[in-house]
């Protein structure tokens, strides 16, 4: 199918581009950034000469004009609710990566994005784009609001335990280390060569957007710190939740096998995952352990923050929309060391 990448210039976008390039079923007819327009893909980004020698970038506009059937749109946060409606109307299916269509209440929205939504009729027609939650749902899907890297390793580690009941749903608390590519390209005093080497930070205290989205997706309540970490990309959440019932180690790792058995990215392991195990996948791995003294089970993810957390997620939950086979263009091995 032919496929566009809007916004491709920003490194989920790139990481849109790399995938897609050898995808079996999509073609890419057309690739945008709006401040790169007009500019080689191959001098921006040397990494995909080999792939896109003289290709050059297009603005936003032209995917209205495009031949592309499927849309991907990597843009910050506010800027897919101008493009999907249109998009929509002229029968295309759209994989938005950014927050615009993840939350379905619309005064939720506002209240975590300061604004209010352009587009609130579609918030539940858009699927959310978690593929191992929301399989079902997603088949058929026209609109995909895929989630993010903090959204998506924090639901797959605790959703399990929250929808069997075997934690408290209140008082869960979520810390998670991110690369800094996960922060866009742009950059900022926080990225800064001098400030991030060699140190690590808390941001978004109490405040950070993508709590109300986890609560959403768990139906739990939570609070939600996320530290910057001097690497480029990776992710690591460590989450705490009171245990409801008398649970053992065994019986949690149990749990978690049962409920990703028939997933190809979910990787349960019996030690705790580190930063680097999914780097260069579409994998997130899943770990467990229940402390018997003091009564709170620990349950940890990792995964790539441009993988599994925003590009890889994006074409795991369009393969699903659009009925080819879920891994298609997606890989199950990462690069190590």
């Amino acid at each position: 199918m032919q496929t566009a990448v809007v916004g491709a210039s920003g490194y989920a976008g790139t990481e849109l581009v790399r995938l897609i390039a050898d995808h079996p079923y999509l073609s890419l007819v057309l690739m945008t950034g709006e401040s790169a327009a007009g500019k080689k893909i191959a001098s921006h980004v040397p990494s995909l000469a080999g792939r896109f020698p003289t290709e050059t970038y297009g603005a936003t506009d032209d995917v209205f004009s495009s031949h592309a059937e499927v849309v991907f749109l990597a843009l910050p946060h506010g800027a897919s609710q101008a493009l999907v409606p249109r998009l929509l109307e002229q029968g295309r299916v759209v994989i938005d990566l950014g927050a615009d269509f993840r939350i379905k209440n619309p005064s939720d929205y506002e209240a975590w994005y300061g604004h209010a939504h352009q587009a609130p009729e579609l918030l539940t027609q858009a699927v959310y784009g978690l593929v191992e939650n929301h399989r079902s749902e997603l088949r058929g899907a026209k609109l995909v609001a895929a989630p993010g890297c903090y959204p998506t390793a924090t639901a797959l580690a605790l959703a399990p335990f929250v929808r069997r009941g075997m934690v408290e749903s209140t008082g869960l608390i979520v810390n998670a280390l991110s690369g800094v590519s996960g922060a866009g390209r742009s950059t900022s005093d926080r990225l800064h060569f001098s400030r991030l080497h060699g140190n690590a930070e808390a941001y978004g205290l109490l405040h950070h957007r993508h709590t109300i989205e986890m609560q959403q997706e768990l139906g739990a309540e939570l609070i939600f710190t996320p530290h910057l970490v001097p690497v480029s990309r990776g992710m690591l959440v460590t989450a705490y939740a009171r245990i409801t019932l008398s649970v053992t180690t065994e019986v949690a790792q149990e749990v978690l096998i049962e409920a990703y058995q028939d997933d190809p990215f979910v990787v349960v392991t019996s030690e705790p995952p580190s930063l680097k195990d999914a780097l260069g996948s579409n994998l997130c791995f899943v770990s467990a352990a229940v402390d018997p003294r003091t009564g709170w089970l620990i349950a940890m993810s990792s995964l790539d923050n441009l993988g599994k957390g925003a590009a890889g997620q994006a074409i795991q939950a369009a393969n699903v929309a659009l009925g080819f086979d879920e891994a298609a263009g997606l890989s199950r091995v990462g690069v190590a060391p």
